[in-house]
C-alpha cells in the first residue's frame, strides 16, 4: 500500500466521517442550501489539499469547522454589522428576569418542544453574526467552548459571554413567540412587567 492510499483512507476514515455536520454548519452560515454545498466542497477540498497539517488524534470536526468559517468569511461580503456589548452585570439580571418570569407562567418547558422547531432557527437566524456563531457551534452543533475557541479564533471567556448573550436574547424572542402565538400571557418573559 502506498503512503497515499494510506493517507487517503485516513482523510476518509476522520475527515469524511464529519460530512453531516460540516454541512449543517455550512447550512446554517449560509442560510443557502446552493451556497452550502459549495462551501462545503470548498472545506473538503482545502483540508484535503492541507491534511499533512492536520494532527492526527485532534478533533477533526472542530478543524473541519475552523476550515468552513474561514472559507465563508472570506467568499462573503462582510457588511459593517456591529455587535454592542453591554455591561455584563446588567446582562445576567435581565437574563435572570427572562428566565424567571418563563418559570412563573410555566413556559420554561415550552423550549423543549418540537412544535417551535421553526421559532427556535429562525430566532437563531435572527441573532447578529458574533452570538449567532456560538450559538450555532455549543447549542446546535454540540463544540465545547474550548474547540469554538479555536474555530472562531477568540478567548474562551469571549466564547461564554457571547453565548450568554446569545441564549438571553433567543429566550426573549421565543418568549414573544409563545406570547404572539397565545401560548402565554402578555406579560410573561416582559423584563418590565408591563402588559401588552
Amino acid at each position: 500500500m502506498t503512503q497515499i492510499s494510506a493517507q487517503d483512507q485516513r482523510f476518509e476514515r476522520e475527515a469524511l466521517s464529519c460530512l453531516p455536520d460540516v454541512s449543517r454548519y455550512a447550512l446554517s452560515l449560509t442560510r443557502e442550501q446552493s451556497e452550502a454545498d459549495d462551501l462545503v466542497q470548498e472545506t473538503f477540498l482545502r483540508a484535503y489539499t492541507n491534511w499533512h497539517q492536520y494532527n492526527a488524534g485532534s478533533e477533526c470536526r472542530a478543524w473541519l469547522f475552523t476550515i468552513c468559517r474561514n472559507q465563508f468569511l472570506r467568499t462573503r461580503k462582510r457588511g459593517s454589522r456591529s455587535v454592542r456589548m453591554d455591561d455584563a452585570a446588567l446582562e445576567s439580571l435581565a437574563s435572570s428576569r427572562v428566565f424567571a418570569s418563563a418559570h412563573e407562567s410555566g413556559l420554561d418547558r415550552l423550549f423543549e418542544q418540537r412544535e417551535i422547531r421553526e421559532a427556535v432557527e429562525a430566532a437563531i437566524a435572527e441573532l447578529p453574526e458574533a452570538y449567532r456563531e456560538v450559538a450555532l457551534l455549543v447549542d446546535v452543533h454540540d463544540q465545547s467552548y474550548d474547540a469554538v475557541s479555536q474555530v472562531l479564533g477568540v478567548p474562551i471567556g469571549t466564547v461564554r459571554s457571547r453565548l450568554f448573550r446569545a441564549r438571553r436574547i433567543l429566550q426573549e424572542q421565543l418568549l414573544a413567540h409563545a406570547r404572539d402565538a397565545g401560548l402565554a400571557g402578555a406579560g410573561a418573559g416582559d423584563a418590565s412587567g408591563d402588559q401588552r
